[in-house]
């Protein structure tokens, strides 16, 4: 197995070394026994949508040119493309719909205003969508916000809420083209029966329909998630914590959450607190209740409440190998059905959360009729656990960073201006006199295909050396946190001289954390903020700004860069979709779709010229506004790149 192929930060490596020794197949062997992966399915080639099939398109010409229905190459991969932009659609939608349904069931407990941490913002929120604040009780401000957010999901005629906190201009694209997002469920089930035999066979249109429920995700489902989330736990503030395994601690209780829901994590975490419990902990011989995250549950933690983060996606089965975690605790989204076996393997307990979310040998918890309830059985469950353990070997790795976390594009606004002058004009002042080049959004998951994360760090690297700030989410963050790139003092080392002077002023890191990856959401609206304080164009697609995802892996990342193209952005991913088998649909990405909406993807594995392919746009735009030059000369020398 190459070192392209293995864990790229040390606490992962010393974990991983072990793997072999006990037998033990992680997700990097795994992968190396699937090679070689179907050239068919990489290229896009293949349609299984119905019992006719599965038909395989030769891509050389020498058999079968099109499926049994006559479906051509170009629409076998625009269908299969846009089926999986509705499966991660679907993944955060229904996210946000299960913290709708949560609001809903707050305004009917006892004392909704003891559970609302941000009742200010739900008032804001029920402003936003025309429902009545004054005079009213707050249980009924709280259920009438959460009937008008769950009809987002259910309405089948009218634009979605939050399209109006797009720049204008960009509302009138989406006009024109027929892709305003509509009802969340609407636009998902319409994609799937697009693509069901016999219905929608052009490949442009197909796509249509992919990026209409594309942005019904960014502007729609995910940004109702990200709200609420606010208004039921906080909304976050920069916080300092630590991330990578030696987050976890010998001589305490080690609790892990992993997946992507908020509302029972927040519970384990509150309840984590309980006095008793601590107690109980302490006479058994630990120091403390050590709650940690894993993936996106634990960005969600960090944000609020500054919890560790114990590791990202790929971390999740080395962090039970440590022989440390007493309890881990999972539910949806990017949790490995491996887990059963390593937890059973080190002697964890493992338990899940979802009733979405089963998996063979890990036990189900119905946690929703009474969370405190059962929070507190299981932080009990892992002090019985400890107790069975404290005397006996752990693994875990010294390695762990300092982060600071908890950039909205609310606390944004009153970093750069105070309480008083909030505003985004710093920001844009400072773009274009040339101290900051632009913005950069690098997000996604971490992938054993490509770097294992080392990608989003050099990537990340290379745009602070050329005064790029950026943006991250997710387990893109998690890797450049655990390279030391968001803290403060980062800018010192990492930055160039503008860059650098902007974060010494403000207080800031170069690599702003805006949360798990429903958030990116966050990057919409702050770009949306850019526009909206003026002279950087009077819209998204005129900012100079660029997205990545180097290393992405689901089919929510899919989603996201889909509605980050709708809405402007040039987006680079460090893999293709599988689509490369039709060169239409190709060029139609990579080239025609810009005249439409003003984003395009590139396609790009080398995370240097990932890099200098956002800097190069970046460069563009600020060519196109006629920005002032940059202040100061680049750390690095320019990567040539060709024709994007």
């Amino acid at each position: 197995m190459t070192d392209s192929k293995i864990p790229y930060d040390q606490a992962s490596r010393d974990i991983f070394k072990g793997a072999g020794e006990l037998s033990v197949a992680t997700i990097w062997q795994r992968m190396a026994d699937l090679d070689p992966q179907c050239g068919f399915g990489l290229l896009g080639n293949c349609c299984s949508n119905c019992n006719l099939g599965p038909c395989r398109i030769d891509p050389f010409g020498e058999r079968a040119e099109v499926g049994a229905c006559g479906a051509t190459i170009d629409t076998i991969a625009a269908r299969n493309l846009v089926r999986s932009i509705a499966a991660g659609c679907a993944a955060h939608s229904d996210h946000g719909r299960e913290l709708v349904l949560h609001l809903a069931k707050v305004a009917q407990s006892i004392n909704p205003s003891a559970e609302i941490k941000e009742p200010e913002k739900l008032k804001l929120l029920a402003q936003e969508m025309n429902i009545k604040t004054a005079g009213e009780e707050f249980r009924t401000v709280v259920e009438k916000v959460s009937e008008a957010c769950l009809s987002q999901f259910t309405r089948h005629e009218g634009g979605a809420q939050f399209i109006k906190r797009a720049p204008q201009k960009r509302q009138e694209i989406w006009t024109e083209l027929g892709i305003t997002p509509g009802g969340i469920d609407r636009d998902i089930v319409e994609v799937l029966h697009r693509t069901n035999i016999g219905v929608d066979n052009d490949y442009q249109n197909l796509l249509f329909s992919g990026m209409k429920a594309a942005l019904n995700d960014g502007w729609g489902g995910s940004m109702i998630a990200t709200e609420l989330t606010d208004i039921l736990f906080g909304s976050p503030q920069p916080v300092r914590s630590q991330v990578n395994l030696g987050v976890l601690k010998k001589d305490a209780v080690n609790i892990l959450i992993h997946g992507h829901e908020p509302i029972f994590a927040n519970s384990m975490a509150d309840m984590a607190q309980n006095k008793e419990l601590l107690a109980k902990a302490r006479e058994r011989g630990a120091e403390d209740i050590n709650i940690a995250g894993i993936c996106c549950t634990a960005s969600e933690l960090l944000m609020r409440k500054g919890i560790p983060v114990a590791g990202s996606f790929l971390q999740q089965e080395l962090a039970l190998m440590t022989r440390a975690v007493d309890l881990m605790l999972v539910n949806y989204q990017c949790v490995m059905p491996s887990l059963a076996n390593f937890a059973r393997c080190f002697q964890s307990y493992i338990f899940t959360t979802s009733p979405k979310a089963l998996f063979p040998g890990i036990e189900y918890v119905d946690v929703e009729s009474n969370p405190d309830q059962e929070a507190e059985k299981l932080i009990n469950l892992a002090i019985d656990a400890f107790e069975k353990r404290k005397n006996k070997a752990v693994n875990i790795p010294t390695a762990k960073m300092d982060v600071v976390a908890g950039f909205t594009p609310d606390n944004i606004r009153y970093h750069l201006g105070g309480y008083f002058r909030g505003s985004y004009r710093p920001l844009n002042d400072n773009i274009a006199n040339g101290y900051i080049r632009g913005i950069a959004a690098i997000v996604g998951c971490d992938n054993p295909k490509m770097k294992s994360g080392e990608g989003h760090i050099q990537v990340v690297k290379e745009l602070l050396k050329n005064d790029v700030l950026v943006i991250q989410t997710g387990c893109a963050a998690t890797a450049c946190a655990k390279e030391g790139l968001l803290k403060p003092e980062a800018a010192f080392e990492f930055a160039g001289a503008g860059l650098q002077q902007i974060c010494e002023a403000i207080g800031i890191p170069p690599v702003l954390h805006n949360g798990s990856c429903v958030d990116n959401s966050r990057i919409l609206l702050e770009c949306a903020e850019m526009v909206k304080e003026g002279g950087l164009g009077e819209d998204i697609s005129e900012l100079p700004v660029a997205a990545a995802a180097p290393e992405w892996m689901s089919e929510k990342a899919i989603a996201i860069s889909w509605y980050a193209v709708a809405s402007g952005v040039l987006t680079v991913l460090g893999a293709p979709f599988r689509i490369t088998g039709s060169q239409a649909v190709y060029k139609y990405l990579t080239q025609d779709i810009e005249q439409l909406v003003g984003g395009k993807f590139v396609f790009e594995a080398d995370p240097l010229r990932i890099a200098h392919i956002m800097i190069e746009h970046i460069n563009d735009q600020r060519a196109k506004l006629k920005l002032q030059p940059m202040k100061y000369t680049p750390k690095s020398d320019t990567v040539a790149v060709g024709n994007i």
